[in-house]
């Protein structure tokens, strides 16, 4: 398989939720985000499988959770 052969979910907006850690576009933590060039797909697979969910929580929180700069 190619090194692309599953995508970054980044969405290009790179703000770190201060409450959960996660990026408020792609739902990644730092650590997954660091790392995603070098995870095997299935490792990626994994990740994308949790994001929904974690999307789903930060909306649930809501806006003004507070947000860092990545």
């Amino acid at each position: 398989m190619t090194e692309a052969s599953v995508p970054s979910p980044c969405t290009s907006v790179c703000r770190m939720d201060a409450l959960t850690r996660w990026c408020e576009g792609c739902g990644r933590s730092l650590d997954e985000i660091a790392a995603w060039s070098v995870l095997g797909d299935d490792e990626k697979r994994a990740v994308l499988r949790e994001l929904a969910q974690r999307r789903d929580a930060m909306a649930a929180v809501g806006p003004g959770t507070g947000s860092d700069a990545a």
